[in-house]
């Protein structure tokens, strides 16, 4: 199994819009986002620092779905493009 990279969550936020994901709301520094299945998330926006891990793939999990290594993959080809 991969390790998961550092996501700081600028990134995060460009890869879940390339996903299909749109921006509900912003309070604060947390910005919520919506699926056109109905999936939901938050993202923190703290200057630039990076997600944490444990954050990271509780979002992976159980906010967008998906097993840890489909979120690699799809977020590494992403990132050649």
């Amino acid at each position: 199994m991969q390790k998961l990279p550092a996501i700081d969550s600028q990134d995060l936020l460009r890869f879940l819009k390339a996903l299909g994901f749109i921006v509900i709301r912003t309070k604060g520094s947390h910005v919520r986002l919506r699926s056109e299945d109905g999936r939901l998330t938050t993202v923190p926006i703290h200057s630039n620092r990076e997600i944490p891990k444990g954050l990271l793939r509780k979002i992976i999990r159980e906010d967008l779905e998906m097993s840890l290594e489909e979120f690699l993959d799809l977020y590494m080809d992403s990132r050649k493009e």
